[in-house]
């Protein structure tokens, strides 16, 4: 039994991929998924869902097979907080503050999950992925997201 132990990050990990790859094909069954060649919307996450699933299956498989492994140390609770807090921090926020605002906020949050960040480097952190972000989503693949929100008056 204790190679159980040893190998619980494995079997963990393993566990969540496998959590978020069973509710990705589930959620994908709500769309048509079409086949191979005519696919629909449901295609892709319902294929990555299952790919998902089978990594972390196989994560667990060799969690108890090589039990080899390091005990799981403490949870850094300030980085799990902010990083939640970041994801709501842009879902609330992205329709009232636009694209800009919601990214610049909720990635100053996440950048400041680790406690050694400046606010200097947050601040670089988040005019950098906001600007790349922008040139992504709004530019090249022409997301019909407003850049500026309602709640900014210009």
């Amino acid at each position: 039994m204790p190679q159980v132990r040893r190998a619980l990050k494995d079997i963990m990990a393993g566990a969540i991929f496998v959590a978020i790859g069973v509710a990705f094909a589930t959620g994908s069954l709500a769309y048509d998924v079409g086949s191979p060649l005519r696919m629909g919307p449901g295609y892709v996450p319902l294929v990555l869902g299952g790919i998902l699933v089978t990594l972390g299956l196989l994560v667990i498989v060799k969690g108890f097979i090589a039990g080899t492994g390091e005990p799981i140390g403490e949870v850094d609770w300030r980085a799990v907080i902010l990083i939640t807090a970041a994801l709501l921090f842009f879902g609330v926020t992205i329709n009232g503050l636009g694209v800009v605002g919601a990214l610049l906020g909720s990635t100053l949050l996440a950048a400041f999950a680790r406690s050694a960040t400046s606010i200097r480097e947050a601040v670089i952190i988040a005019v950098g992925l906001t600007a790349l972000s922008v040139a992504i989503f709004i530019v090249a693949l022409q997301l019909r997201l407003p850049l500026v929100g309602s709640w900014i008056p210009l």
